[in-house]
């Protein structure tokens, strides 16, 4: 769950209180006369949150375009579970049938007239059309190689398909021309995302009643949290929207793959949230809740903010299963990144400019020693400990200027 944070998993506590074991019958038959003497009636116990069911999960998502408009789920930032699992959705022959539009996160809008030719195969040079997801306000995914390979798939999946079926793919990152942006103050007041993909869906997909996958970080996709994209369009259009999200550090760093509650479901599957012990879960038993500073009173505060204190099946529909979290795979850079210099170069100063650590001193025999450093440990893990404390302290000084110069009379 990106994109785009410390945690401790509790351990899941039942919520059920056990019954009164009545150990004398004449005791049980006295309290049965009593009570239907006086119509007294028991309280019932709260119900015991269902069964998580996983299901296939390719024809599961499949199947829930009948009855949603959108199906929303994360793309991999970094995960190649994930990466994979995408581009096998793609590839099934029913996708196409279900499917009008995939709306991602890793593109552009500003180019979307060079993507719509390239998607329907016209002779755009691939190197043109790389501008969709390496001029943007997602630096990682021009360095992605599941990026690059889910425009060609795409634009090959549609060289099949009759022209009333093929797949238009929608670019959702704000329309901004990356070569202007010089500063963070550029990207404050020009890259808007949510508000969009929002604009994006509600536009291309939802005004003209076409189907669409959509593929952003979780929390651009969560139900009612007010600023996420799909809360934003929820607005006019609600009850259209399918949303899945994957695990994130749920049953990580376990002693043994068997100790897992779904070491026996099939890789893949999906398991609705709603009424389910895994959908009672709060939040931050899947993403490490950030540190960050309450504008208030300047204090630090390690938690999610109150819309997102609530339960999983509030802001998700379903949870998407790839198999043992602890044996999820990392993706790697691909060699024409990493031996591209020019876009190497590119890539440092986007990263100096959003604030990396060493981006801007960073020479190229350190990011050749990063690359092959990183065949080390292949696993993926999300860090549940990101605690910078200069960072934070930077952070506390900065809203505590920002609070002295409004309180200050001019």
């Amino acid at each position: 769950m990106r994109s785009e944070l410390v945690f401790r998993v509790p351990r899941l506590e039942s919520v059920f209180h056990a019954r009164l074991v009545h150990c004398c019958i004449l005791v049980l038959l006295v309290v049965f006369t009593m009570t239907m003497a006086y119509g007294q009636t028991r309280v019932a116990d709260k119900p015991e949150p269902a069964k998580a069911i996983p299901q296939p999960a390719v024809s599961a998502i499949l199947s829930a375009f009948d009855k949603y408009e959108v199906v929303a789920m994360p793309q991999g930032h970094g995960m190649q579970d994930l990466n994979n699992f995408i581009l096998s959705l793609i590839r099934n022959p029913g996708f196409s049938e279900k499917v009008n539009d995939i709306e991602v996160e890793f593109g552009n809008s500003v180019y979307q007239p060079m993507l719509d030719r390239y998607i329907a195969g016209e002779n755009v040079p691939f190197t043109e059309v790389q501008k969709v997801w390496r001029k943007m306000g997602q630096p990682a995914s021009g360095a992605s190689g599941f990026v690059e390979q889910f425009f060609p798939l795409v634009r090959a999946l549609n060289q099949k398909l009759p022209p009333e079926r093929r797949v238009r793919v929608l670019a959702g990152d704000s329309p901004v021309d990356w070569d202007q942006i010089k500063n963070m103050d550029d990207v404050t007041r020009l890259v808007h995302r949510d508000a969009s993909i929002a604009s994006v869906m509600e536009k291309e997909v939802l005004s003209k009643h076409r189907k669409a996958l959509m593929l952003f970080g979780t929390f651009h996709l969560m139900h009612g949290t007010g600023g996420s994209a799909v809360s934003l369009y929820e607005k006019d259009y609600p009850n259209l929207t399918f949303v899945i999200t994957e695990l994130g550090i749920f049953d990580t760093d376990l002693p043994t793959l068997s100790s897992s509650r779904l070491a026996t479901w099939p890789i893949p599957s999906l398991a609705l949230a709603k009424g389910t012990w895994l959908g009672a879960l709060d939040l931050d038993h899947f993403v490490p809740p950030p540190i960050r500073i309450d504008e208030k009173d300047c204090k630090v505060q390690n938690e999610f903010p109150e819309v997102l204190q609530k339960p999983m099946e509030d802001l998700v529909d379903a949870f998407l299963y790839l198999g043992p979290q602890d044996l999820r795979v990392k993706e790697n850079i691909p060699a024409d990144i990493a031996l591209d210099d020019t876009y190497r170069t590119e890539l440092q100063r986007g990263g100096a400019m959003l604030g990396f650590p060493d981006a801007a001193s960073e020479t190229p025999n350190d990011f050749d020693r990063q690359i092959v450093k990183t065949a080390e440990d292949p696993i993926f893990a999300i860090p549940k400990q990101r605690q910078d404390p200069k960072g934070v302290e930077q952070a506390m000084q900065g809203c505590l200027e920002r609070k002295n110069n409004r309180s200050t009379p001019r």
